[in-house]
């Protein structure tokens, strides 16, 4: 949904913006709810194609016939991701129209994501996907690591760097204290680390149940709760905190959403994501909004969690991430700063209306015609 926010943000700041998608049947009614709650979403227009078939989903053969329409009557493109086809697809119809398109690569392209099923990705580079990266009027990148951490790729394309927000009205106001647990009568007022994202390997839950085992040797009465679906991880997660003899004190929820996920982030003492890569995490970004102190990898890419003192970013070291926690859940009157900062952060630098701004800004210095 971040594609559908930064249009959303973009449309109340003036810009007539419209958002091109397939149709995915059986998530549809999910995506349409999820796109109710955001402000300003009825000021885009949303074009669906059909649902993807076999032979579409590989060469996006009838997107490229219906995008030409659509695109032709754009100012300027922004296209979400690298490896789609209905990626290339636009992007062979905006260089058809002579079109300027902006590409936000989403993480893509660092050393890690490239080095899954790097074979693939290097042909795909070498088949054309190079050239649809070097002739985009820019790329888009989250952060400045993630910029930095392409450059052995030598694309020739100029870029920009502007990171993802949120819409505080989404978040606002918050749940009252106490609201998760009170509905975890086992949490009681006891101290609670929060993971909250997909059970993926990327999401470096091997790491925290190794860091918690820190925790828990210095904290008896401390809890981790871990939320979020099963993206291939979780067997291998239980397993490991079963080895550690941890598991007591680990709960897995699933998935929460809404205000329950904002209570959930309200109530905790820390929130921890010791991930091997992300491109911008709009989980950490919300921890920070509702003032929770967060420990966070250097693989995350956020040094602006330093820089205002928002939270602890280590190594990917579990001893270090331990550590990290270890020193908010001993000092409230820290962990209480933290939380202020972590706040002021977001309402200051990263909320849509602000992104949006940058974003246009963006457009008019390299796409012609973007007015």
């Amino acid at each position: 949904m971040v594609a559908a926010r930064l249009a959303a943000a973009e449309a109340a700041l003036g810009c007539q913006t419209s958002i091109v998608s397939y149709r995915f049947p059986d998530a549809q009614s999910n995506v349409e709810t999820d796109l109710r709650t955001i402000p300003n979403i009825s000021q885009v227009r949303l074009d669906y194609l059909p649902p993807l078939t076999r032979q579409e989903r590989f060469l996006a053969l009838d997107a490229r016939k219906r995008l030409e329409p659509l695109l032709g009557e754009a100012d300027a493109i922004h296209l979400h991701g690298v490896w789609d086809p209905i990626i290339y697809a636009a992007a062979s119809v905006a260089g058809r129209l002579g079109k300027g398109y902006a590409l936000t690569v989403h993480g893509m392209l660092d050393p890690w994501s490239m080095a899954q099923k790097g074979w693939k990705k290097k042909i795909a580079l070498a088949l054309g996907y190079r050239g649809m990266l070097d002739r985009a009027a820019f790329l888009h990148f989250l952060n400045s690591d993630e910029q930095a951490l392409v450059k052995d790729l030598h694309l020739k394309s100029k870029s920009e760097v502007v990171p993802n927000g949120i819409f505080m009205e989404e978040l606002d106001p918050l749940p009252a204290e106490g609201t998760f647990r009170a509905s975890r009568p086992w949490l009681g007022d006891k101290p609670m680390v929060l993971f909250l994202s997909r059970l993926h390997y990327k999401k470096g839950l091997d790491y925290l149940a190794d860091a918690f085992a820190v925790v828990a040797g210095k904290f008896p009465e401390a809890q981790l709760v871990v939320a979020g679906p099963d993206a291939g991880a979780k067997e291998s997660f239980e397993s490991q905190i079963r080895q550690l003899k941890i598991e007591p004190r680990v709960h897995l929820i699933g998935p929460i959403y809404g205000p329950e996920k904002l209570a959930a982030l309200v109530d905790c003492d820390c929130f921890c994501l010791p991930s091997r890569q992300e491109g911008f995490s709009l989980a950490v970004t919300e921890a920070l909004a509702c003032r929770a102190p967060v420990v966070i990898s250097t693989n995350c890419h956020f040094p602006e969690v330093r820089e205002a003192g928002a939270g602890v970013v280590t190594e990917l070291d579990a001893r270090e991430i331990g550590e990290g926690i270890n020193s908010i859940l001993g000092n409230s009157e820290l962990a209480l700063r933290m939380g202020e900062a972590g706040r002021e952060l977001v309402t200051s630098r990263f909320t849509w209306p602000k992104v949006g701004g940058r974003m246009i800004e963006a457009y008019r210095r390299h796409i012609a015609g973007a007015h």
